[in-house]
């Protein structure tokens, strides 16, 4: 695809960068907290995700997190390693195995998630709770825009502005 780019363009206006930029400087912030309980922020996403369920397959935890399912199954591994999640069969389908937090991993969790909420509170504090909400509303919304892109981009043919011979 070829369009000439804007002369107005402006990286510091420019909402994927926008929001890139925040996700940066949070976890700059908040991994201090994090490497005291020996924590990578993967493996935080991945305890989080499993604080409000009894056992999730890896493929769900996947997207739940937005982790690659290898990077994400290396970051389980750990885990279990250090008996902070266990595996579980459910079903008959033996290959079907979902990933629960240990009595050790809640115990954990529950010990970061006050601080998360501080750090998020801290970072949101001049929105009102109201602001805030549709915050998360819009962001979950351009998340699920996204899915549109990534499809276009797995079937360059049908990318918008391309031609056939593309």
């Amino acid at each position: 695809m070829n369009r000439d780019a804007p002369v107005d363009f402006q990286l510091g206006e420019f909402l994927p960068y926008l929001v890139n930029r925040v996700g940066v400087r949070m976890v700059r912030a908040f991994q201090p907290e994090l490497d005291r309980f020996g924590v990578s922020l993967g493996m935080w996403r991945v305890l989080a995700a499993l604080w409000r369920s009894d056992g999730t397959r890896l493929v769900d935890l996947a997207l739940r997190t937005s982790i690659e399912v290898s990077t994400l199954s290396r970051t389980v591994s750990a885990l279990r390693r250090r008996g902070l999640v266990r595996s579980l069969r459910k079903g008959t389908d033996a290959r079907e195995i979902s990933i629960a937090l240990t009595a050790k991993g809640r115990v954990l969790t529950g010990q970061i998630i006050p601080m998360a909420l501080d750090y998020e509170a801290r970072m949101a504090k001049a929105i009102s709770l109201r602001e805030g909400a549709e915050l998360r509303k819009l962001l979950n919304h351009l998340y699920r825009n996204l899915a549109d892109l990534e499809g276009a981009a797995a079937m360059p043919s049908q990318r918008v502005g391309s031609t056939a011979g593309d």
